[in-house]
């Protein structure tokens, strides 16, 4: 680990206990205090990434009281510290107390060094890996003022640029992109920014209504109009007078239709179906679809003076396959969403379920996307979510015949499924593989694995 990794607090009386420390610990930046006062002065100045707390401090250092309390005024002070305790042989029951009040992890005395430097290291990897999923998260709400989408990519963030300057005007626009890439989001959005934001916001799917049925969804119907008209209907179009109106899949609209809605494009004025009133409409109109309008113009399905009207402005949506970090981006914002509906706690996504989710296709987009995550955030047994709780398959990589290499991808694949057969449980993962705790760990860090809190705290000894 190099000096650019978290600061190392160390809580320890015994200067030549510090002066060992400072040795073993030599590639990263130590803080050193020799009492709890000092250590929680520190800790409000500067939070540590890792605190190393002797549990045997002044003024009670044959006891633990003095150090269980400082474990707890530290986290109170920096609750993102991972911190790890130091006690005797005879004082296990307060290592246990200790990480039930929140410590990441604890060794008994005499510290074996690479056992030490190991948990040392691990507890890094998870205090920078929960830093980077912060920092991920902080930038969400930042984006742009339009919320409720979510992106980082060139892509997108041009896309939210088009829909700030947009929403501002009555222009036209026709939003283009795959299935569930989140076309009638960013209608809403040209809405809600709109001048015409207090007044209805009305969306159609156009390919979800039966054809004889369409013209008089649009436009409504007088009483009589046709069988099992009964009485005087309002259509979409006029219940969206004031506002917007959004047409989602507007290609599949059937192309006498179309000549009614150029009409009412043109002059802004409508008949109900069986009416011969006019009714002059006040209306922004915002349309959305996955097919290719010149291709349908080119088979006589759709007309072209139509386009024009619908089209004076597009907005192209990028597949998510093309929007590079945004599917990682998209999936923490998922899941922290789907835990809090379904009380759930996660540490967040393996680092091969991160992997999976960049290398995945995403054919269903965002939409697929955020099925998988709801999905997981109901199913995982961990509280790391890992690619068979995606229903994602493994994360590729480059094809080897290394028989090392391929006996360590079994090992690491193994583990997985040792830790998630046991919710992560250390102890419990450590019999099924018919290895040493100690071990376990060691398997952990070669192959860049980890371990939720949760499952450290599970895993200390009772007596």
């Amino acid at each position: 680990m190099s000096a650019t990794g978290p600061a190392i607090l160390v809580v320890e009386d015994d200067d030549g206990l510090r002066s060992q420390y400072r040795w073993l610990l030599s590639d990263f930046r130590v803080m050193e205090a020799g009492e709890r006062k000092t250590a929680i002065e520190i800790a409000r100045t500067e939070p540590p990434g890792i605190a190393i707390v002797d549990l045997g401090l002044p003024p009670d250092p044959d006891g633990a009281s003095e150090g269980l309390a400082t474990v707890v005024e530290l986290l109170e002070a920096a609750p993102e510290t991972k911190i790890i305790v130091v006690t005797g042989n005879e004082s296990r029951e307060y290592a246990a107390r200790a990480v039930a009040s929140g410590a990441y992890d604890f060794f008994q005395k005499p510290a074996d060094p690479e056992l030490l430097k190991l948990m040392i290291s691990r507890a890094a990897r998870l205090f920078e890996l929960e830093q980077d999923n912060k920092r991920l998260a902080a930038a969400i709400p930042n984006n742009t003022s339009v919320t409720g989408i979510l992106g980082n990519s060139a892509a997108m963030q041009k896309v939210l640029r088009d829909i700030e300057r947009l929403a501002r005007t009555d222009i036209t626009v026709l939003i283009l992109g795959e299935s569930g890439t989140g076309k009638e989001l960013v209608a809403d959005a040209l809405h809600r920014f709109s001048p015409r934001k207090s007044k209805p916001f009305v969306a159609i799917n156009c390919a979800a209504i039966p054809e004889g049925l369409l013209e008089a969804e649009l436009f409504g119907h007088e009483k009589g109009a046709f069988t099992g008209a009964v009485k005087q209907t309002i259509g979409k179009i006029e219940s969206a007078n004031g506002g917007t109106l959004f047409l989602d899949e507007v290609g599949d609209i059937p192309f006498a239709t179309q000549v009614k809605l150029l009409r009412f494009l043109e002059e802004r004025v409508i008949e109900r179906v069986g009416g011969r009133q006019s009714i002059r409409i006040d209306t922004r109109v915002v349309s959305a679809t996955n097919q290719d309008l010149a291709k349908l113009i080119a088979e006589s399905r759709f007309r072209e003076d139509l386009l024009y009207r619908i089209n004076e402005v597009t907005i192209s949506l990028p597949p998510l396959r093309e929007r590079g970090g945004d599917s990682v981006l998209l999936a923490n914002y998922f899941l922290r969403r789907y835990a809090k509906e379904f009380r759930r706690t996660f540490r967040g996504f393996s680092n091969r379920a991160t992997e999976a989710i960049r290398q995945n296709a995403w054919r269903g987009n965002v939409r697929e996307l955020e099925s998988r995550v709801k999905r997981a955030a109901i199913m995982a047994e961990s509280a790391v979510v890992v690619p068979v709780d995606l229903e994602l398959d493994e994360p590729r990589s480059e094809r080897s015949f290394n028989l090392r290499e391929a006996r360590a991808r079994v090992e690491r694949d193994t583990i997985e499924l040792a830790l998630a057969e046991v919710a992560g449980n250390i102890s419990k993962a450590a019999g099924l593989l018919g290895i040493s705790r100690p071990t376990l760990y060691d398997l952990l860090n070669q192959h860049g694995l980890s371990v939720p809190r949760t499952a450290q705290m599970a895993d200390v000894p009772r007596e």
